[in-house]
């Protein structure tokens, strides 16, 4: 059972693309220039709105408001009621007739209907706004739903799209070899740390060791910068050759079964190079007389005499100690002695001879040691010499002379082989003279032989010789201030047309406005309003008449009349009226508006201006194993940021090839390897250099793009879900 997570994606391995080491070029690093960014995380996934629900304080306002309204209704209906059975209880118990009962109750029954009426409309109105609302809300659902899905759809295209660019980075290479071509004679390290030096020296020995060449390392740093190249190379099967001086002089044999004349050279310029570092302006006169006194001394010796008893011969010659010693200690032999004794007379005019004689044996007999114990050494091609830091300084500092002259003198002895086929690398050369270095350099020069050449500091005998000739220069951390600014000022400046006052101005000024609005309004008014009124009249008339002879009244009739009026009217009248309005409105909006302005000036005031291609605080805070590489190339100077780490080789994401290689590779051959391509063999590379060997998957093998695209089911909604959004909060 696959224990991964739902949705997660396998991991795209990049294209088996490696090139073979080509043993016409010096690599010094890596260059790390992916084609295609990173795409980053994953796109959020797009969160589903809160659903809408019915608000349950505007439902209890809206029910509390109906049942503030329908209360006079209700409690007119529950008063009809009851005045109703009253009526029904007076009637049968009481002084009312049956006609009054009866009108009595069906008022009242008739008042009550009309009041629960109302109250019955006002909640049919009610639910009526309840489940206008409801719909509303379901319209709003509605379309969140639909920009759910819009978005959802928006991000599976995102999706898509992030799939194909995490792929398209995972597949392409990421670091590309930065070399140099084999018409450069040396390459100068300037500056640096000894992790620094230790992860240069094996980035460049183990390509020309797994291509088969030579490698000779001069350690004179006593910091043992070469032991990761030691465990590299053993680990591919190459067993060096190691030589911890002075301990391991007696079976050190570089320089040994010279020639008389050969040997005094070297051992003349070994005292002379075991000077004061500086620009070798000792005289060569005083070279030359060392070279004839040590000369005649190894002439007189005869054979093929040791340092030892060199040394043991210039203590005789300047009558230093007793030579009895000497001759017990079987070092020197009674013909010996005496022959030396007489190669130079005891005038005062000798005096110099005695001088340069005690000079040359209190350097030397450091070397006593050399070739005592010879032993059979297998062949290698890496040879390895490191000073150990427990020696006094003088004796390295002599050790450090004689390794750098007497390997001079080898390289000037061997006749022209290919360039680069041995590389010689000499690791703190600020301790040695400046006329040993250039010696040094033309014997490599002159054989073909590669040289690297390391300096801790940048002193001024260093500084003149920085990328003298034909050679390139690497810098890499430099702490100190003055050794920053002199190799920026190495790296050079380079002019350019600077404005110095305001004198293009293009604007252009683009404005997009979009907004859209949206707006729901609800409103209820509801009025009611009683009127009761009552009226009561009674009247009464009645009318007499008479006409009579009045008893008083003689002379005519009387007459009288007399007349009453009574009337009486009762009259009830009761008007109610409800007004119930609802208003509900929606508004949908949408505004864009563009606005484009755009102005030109024109008038141009330029200057030239220098400026240096890396300043020195960018020199004195690079990392540990990161290099500035500089050289002169047919299509003018090269200035190129490498990362001098060995490890980045064992990357599937790293080539031998450079990046204008790979480039050209990719334009020449489609598919050549570069993101989501496989190389075809040798695509881009000349004949007869290393081709790039290139693996293919096998016929039919389904690759992960092509297993996730025959898959029907649609492409996982992956990623975290955002923080959750309250839609009723304003934006």
């Amino acid at each position: 059972m696959n224990g991964a997570p739902a949705g997660a994606r396998a991991a795209v391995a990049p294209p088996p693309w490696r090139a073979a080491v080509r043993t016409d070029r010096v690599y010094l690093g890596w260059q790390y220039a992916p084609l295609h960014p990173d795409p980053g995380p994953l796109p959020r996934r797009p969160s589903p709105p809160a659903t809408e629900q019915i608000n349950q304080g505007w439902l209890d306002a809206q029910t509390r408001e109906e049942h503030r309204l329908s209360r006079p209704a209700r409690l007119t209906c529950a008063a009809s009621l009851a005045l109703c059975a009253g009526v029904l209880a007076l009637g049968l118990f009481g002084p009312l007739n049956g006609w009054l009962t009866g009108l009595g109750v069906a008022a009242s029954l008739a008042v009550a209907t009309v009041a629960a009426r109302t109250a019955r409309r006002g909640q049919r109105d009610l639910r009526e706004r309840i489940a206008a609302e409801e719909q509303r809300l379901a319209k709003i659902r509605d379309v969140q739903l639909s920009r759910l899905a819009a978005r959802q759809e928006q991000h599976a295209e995102a999706v898509r799209s992030w799939e194909s660019r995490r792929e398209a980075y995972d597949r392409q290479l990421h670091w590309y070899a930065v070399s140099l071509p084999a018409d450069i004679d040396r390459v100068d390290v300037a500056g640096g740390t000894l992790a620094g030096w230790s992860a240069l020296l094996t980035m460049i020995a183990a390509p020309r060791l797994s291509a088969g060449g030579d490698v000779t390392v001069l350690d004179l740093t006593e910091g043992a910068v070469a032991r990761d190249l030691l465990a590299v190379s053993r680990r591919a099967g190459i067993e060096p050759l190691v030589w911890v001086l002075p301990g391991d002089l007696p079976r050190l044999d570089l320089g040994t079964g010279l020639e008389a004349g050969a040997l005094a050279e070297v051992l003349a310029a070994t005292v002379a190079a075991s000077d004061e570092p500086g620009d070798g302006s000792r005289p060569a006169a005083s070279a030359s007389v060392d070279s004839a006194i040590l000369d005649r001394v190894i002439g007189a010796l005869a054979g093929n005499p040791g340092i030892e008893q060199v040394t043991a011969a210039l203590r005789a010659l300047a009558q230093v100690g007793d030579p009895r010693q000497d001759l017990d200690a079987g070092v020197l032999t009674a013909d010996q002695l005496e022959r030396v004794t007489a190669l130079f007379g005891r005038g005062a005019s000798d005096r110099v001879v005695i001088e340069r004689a005690l000079a040359m044996e209190a350097r030397l007999r450091a070397l006593d040691p050399l070739g005592t114990e010879p032993q059979p050494l297998p062949p290698s091609r890496l040879r390895v010499a490191w000073l150990d830091r427990r020696a006094t300084p003088a004796g390295n500092q002599v050790l450090a002379a004689y390794l750098t002259v007497a390997l001079t003198h080898l390289l000037r002895q061997q006749p022209a082989g290919p360039r680069w086929q041995h590389t010689v690398c000499v690791l703190g050369a600020e301790k040695l003279r400046a006329d040993v270095v250039d010696r040094l350099a033309e014997a490599c020069e002159t054989s073909g032989t590669g040289l690297v050449i390391s300096y801790r500091t940048i002193p001024g005998h260093v500084r003149d010789r920085l990328g003298r000739g034909n050679a390139a220069v690497a810098f890499m951390r430099l702490g100190n201030a003055q050794d920053a600014r002199a190799a920026s000022e190495q790296i050079g400046t380079e002019h350019r047309f600077v404005v110095s006052q305001l004198t293009d101005t293009i604007g252009t000024s683009l404005t997009d406005t979009a907004g859209d609005s949206y707006t729901s309004t609800v409103g209820t008014a509801d009025s009611v309003a009683d009127s009761v009124s009552v009226s009561e009249t009674a009247g009464r008339s009645s009318g007499r008449g008479q006409t009579r002879q009045d008893a008083f009244a003689p002379f005519g009739h009387f007459t009288g009349s007399r007349s009453r009026d009574s009337s009486s009217s009762n009259a009830v009248s009761d008007s109610r009226s409800i007004t119930a309005g609802i208003s509900s409105g929606t508004a949908w909006g949408i505004s864009t508006s563009r606005a484009a302005a755009m102005s030109t000036s024109e008038g141009r005031t330029s200057q030239r201006s220098r400026e240096f291609l890396v300043e020195q605080n960018e020199l004195q805070q690079l990392p540990t194993s990161s290099v500035i590489v500089t050289y002169a190339s047919p299509r003018g100077r090269q200035v190129m940021l490498a990362d001098a780490n060995p490890g980045i080789m064992t990357l599937r994401t790293s080539t031998l090839l450079s990046l204008d290689e790979a480039i050209e590779a990719a334009a020449v051959t489609p598919g050549s390897g570069l993101p989501g391509h496989s190389v075809a063999p040798g695509a881009g590379v000349p004949a007869g250099a290393g081709t790039a060997a290139v693996t293919a998957p096998p016929p039919g093998a389904a690759t992960p793009a092509a297993a996730e695209t025959s898959s029907p089911e649609p492409p996982p909604n992956l990623g975290p879900p955002p923080e959750r959004l309250d839609w009723r909060r304003p934006r």
